[in-house]
């Protein structure tokens, strides 16, 4: 398996509403093959961090899906969000092959 998590940081006032936008995500990558899972981390101490977590069966399979149309399709839509403040967050990202359950 494959997992990779992006880690951003929000006001802490903002965090209910990027939250909720994840809440009504798409989902297309839930259809994307090698799809696992897909979990919104929020920090336990500060609510402002937020960490999305996706999981694949093959790095191959999380690469076709960032080469995809559907991923560049919502990565645009996330550049033209109304509150700009939101639209300019850059997320940390890692990626990790699981090597133990």
């Amino acid at each position: 398996m494959y997992t990779v998590f992006s880690t951003f940081n929000v006001p802490d006032e903002k965090a209910g509403e990027v939250i909720g936008i994840y809440k009504n995500r798409s989902k297309s990558v839930d259809e994307a093959p090698g799809f696992v899972d897909f979990l919104l981390l929020q920090n336990d101490k500060r609510a402002g961090e937020l960490t999305v977590q996706l999981t694949f069966d093959t790095k191959e399979n999380y690469l076709s899906w960032v080469r995809s149309e559907d991923f560049k399709r919502i990565h645009d839509l996330e550049k033209k969000y109304p509150d700009q403040e939101l639209a300019a967050v850059i997320p940390k990202v890692s990626q990790y092959k699981v090597v133990a359950r």
